[in-house]
């Protein structure tokens, strides 16, 4: 597969393919970047921060990321330009480079979606905690099709984004490629989170 550069958003949180993603943005680079891919219709990296932080200096990204599409644009309160944005492909950055402006840069490799498996009986725990924690939340996915709770990739990635990990766990989540393994090591976690 070809590398594609892209620009890079290094963020203190994990977006994964089909999550929603809603950012605050004021610094000229991020500016910047979202006039562009507004104009272009193309994406941007979201990657965790290694080291660094989200604001000042260009951030050590991971260097695994998922492309970001702009899906909304609004003013927020205090007159800051807000986006949404939905999670798709994953990638894996090969190098990146700090433009000018401190825009940070990757050359990337797109990683292909996973295949559709069914959620193993196992495991069907997970689908069914995640359908009541969706439910309590509300918003876009408290009425998703049922089918939807019977995809592990589906599942686990919603899990990952809504149960209170740490940044390193979910990153540890993206970076998995078996549905299977991931919804494995979700269940690993719950424990972590059952009241006493």
């Amino acid at each position: 597969m070809a590398l594609v550069d892209i620009p890079l958003f290094p963020l203190s949180a994990v977006l994964f393919p089909g999550g929603p993603l809603s950012l605050r943005v004021f610094e000229r680079r991020y500016l910047d970047l979202v006039r562009d891919c507004a104009r272009s219709r193309e994406g941007f990296g979201v990657c965790l921060i290694l080291a660094g932080r989200e604001v000042g200096e260009p951030a050590v990204p991971a260097a695994v990321g998922t492309l970001a599409r702009i899906t909304d644009f609004y003013t927020l309160p205090d007159g800051l330009l807000g986006i949404g944005a939905e999670g798709g492909e994953r990638f894996q950055v090969a190098t990146t480079r700090v433009r000018d402006n401190g825009l940070v840069h990757g050359e990337v490799r797109f990683w292909p979606d996973e295949p559709i498996v069914s959620v193993p009986p196992e495991h069907g725990l997970l689908a069914t905690i995640l359908e009541r924690l969706l439910e309590q939340a509300g918003g876009a996915f408290a009425k998703v099709e049922r089918a939807r709770y019977d995809d592990a990739s589906w599942v686990g990635f919603r899990l990952a984004e809504t149960l209170p990990l740490e940044p390193v766990d979910r990153q540890e989540l993206l970076q998995m490629t078996d549905p299977i393994e991931r919804l494995a090591r979700l269940l690993h976690h719950l424990p972590r989170f059952q009241r006493s």
